[in-house]
């Protein structure tokens, strides 16, 4: 959420951003608000002093046995209207937040404004397409022939958006998910942690999912609770409501989970295979750090994301995301897309954010500074990396004339030294 004081001092850039962006937000209704809130307060405070005053004066009367009933009668009118007034500045607060929390994040002043993905730029290709000599196939159709994937199994189970991965494929698919955490927490300092799949409220909240994309969760409405659709919102959360010490940044976590999401506006899409799916595995970074630090920590998280897929030799290029592509938010996305040989295009496998302190301040995660003042951290996270997209990357590219697929070989010891995926 962003800090009132910005909104009350810089109006016109934040509906700036919220044009840019393509959000809605009624910062009008906001201000009045915000003005009614701050006239409450002023006059909640100005009779707290005078009932300061008043019991003082009753407590002289009492001292010297003289009749304190008028000044007790007029104080108890002073304590009633103080009740009223904290009630009417609680329903104002309630208010105030609840539209602050549907104001976007404001992009980071480099960020291309543009309405939708034309606007993306495209900052860094990395690597060569695979020259196939023969029309490749879709994974789909791979899968089926290899029998490693059994889409009409999984629709049976579950219905459509779902996959289900066997024999090699299931255990490609583990090899993956234990290579990028291996590759992580080994080689670039995150710590393994592995969070609940059932976050609460509060948490979705915190992180920005709620209360924009509520439609798009699966939800427990029993328990009020939600299944991640990242591990984003357990991991950030880790630290809500704490206040850490300077030395304690910067903290970086490294999670497997699997991710559940309806795409409640995603019908027609893709929905070919594993291209866009309801439950699909990943690995997730996040990061708290000190805010002067966070664009750096940003490119270095992006570093660490591109690692995993020039490893598997997988061809990618970067895009700086356009405000109007901008998550809701993050202040800068950069998206990472490797190239797929037998769909014949560029598929997303990680987005890399900084929120600066907006996931912050809703969480509530502070640190408190070598002065010790205490401030909102930087929070940022991406996919080091989204397997069902990477998994179709790596059977479209590597397959064979004969219908196998090469396993990639920083992964070959996560499958017992298996080379090839053969037809059985």
């Amino acid at each position: 959420m962003l800090d009132i004081n910005i909104v009350r001092n810089d109006i016109e850039k934040v509906r700036q951003a919220v044009i840019n962006k393509n959000e809605k937000a009624d910062l009008d209704s906001l201000l009045e608000l915000d003005s009614k809130r701050k006239a409450l307060l002023i006059e909640c405070d100005d009779l707290r002093n005078k009932r300061n005053v008043t019991s003082k004066k009753i407590s002289e009367l009492k001292s010297k046995k003289q009749d304190a009933s008028g000044v007790i009668l007029e104080m108890k009118g002073v304590s009633d209207n103080i009740k009223q007034l904290e009630v009417d500045i609680k329903a104002l607060t309630d208010d105030l937040e609840s539209i602050l929390l549907n104001i976007p994040n404001i992009p980071a002043s480099d960020v291309p404004v543009g309405k939708d993905p034309a606007s993306n730029v495209v900052v860094k290709t990395w690597g060569e397409r695979k020259e196939l000599s023969f029309t490749p196939l879709p994974h789909w159709e791979i899968g089926k022939a290899l029998d490693i994937l059994d889409f009409e199994r999984a629709a049976k189970i579950s219905g459509a958006g779902f996959t289900l991965y066997k024999g090699a494929g299931a255990r490609l698919e583990r090899a993956l998910y234990n290579f990028m955490l291996d590759l992580h927490t080994q080689e670039h300092g995150y710590t393994e942690v592995f969070p609940p799949y059932l976050v609460n409220r509060s948490s979705m909240t915190g992180t920005g999912q709620l209360p924009k994309l509520e439609e798009d969760m699966y939800r427990f409405p029993e328990d009020d609770l939600f299944l991640i659709p990242t591990a984003e919102v357990p991991v950030t959360n880790i630290h809500s409501n704490e206040i850490l010490s300077t030395k304690d940044l910067p903290l970086y976590y490294s999670a497997y989970t699997a991710c559940f999401r309806r795409e409640a506006g995603s019908y027609g899409k893709d929905t070919r295979g594993m291209l866009r799916v309801h439950q699909f595995n990943k690995v997730e970074l996040v990061k708290f750090v000190k805010p002067e630090t966070s664009y750096d920590e940003l490119e270095s998280l992006l570093s660490v994301s591109v690692k995993v897929l020039q490893m598997l030799g997988l061809q990618y290029q970067i895009l700086k995301l356009c405000t109007g592509d901008l998550s809701f938010a993050a202040a800068k996305c950069y998206d990472i897309e490797v190239w797929s040989a037998g769909v014949n295009k560029y598929l997303e496998v990680s987005s890399c954010s900084n929120f600066e302190d907006f996931q912050a301040r809703r969480a509530n995660i502070r640190f408190r500074d070598d002065d010790g003042k205490t401030k909102h951290v930087h929070t940022l996270n991406g996919s080091g990396v989204a397997l069902p997209r990477t998994m179709i990357a790596i059977i479209e590219n590597n397959q064979r004339e004969d219908g196998s697929v090469e396993i990639p070989e920083v992964l070959r010891p996560y499958m017992n030294g298996l080379e090839v995926i053969k037809k059985k």
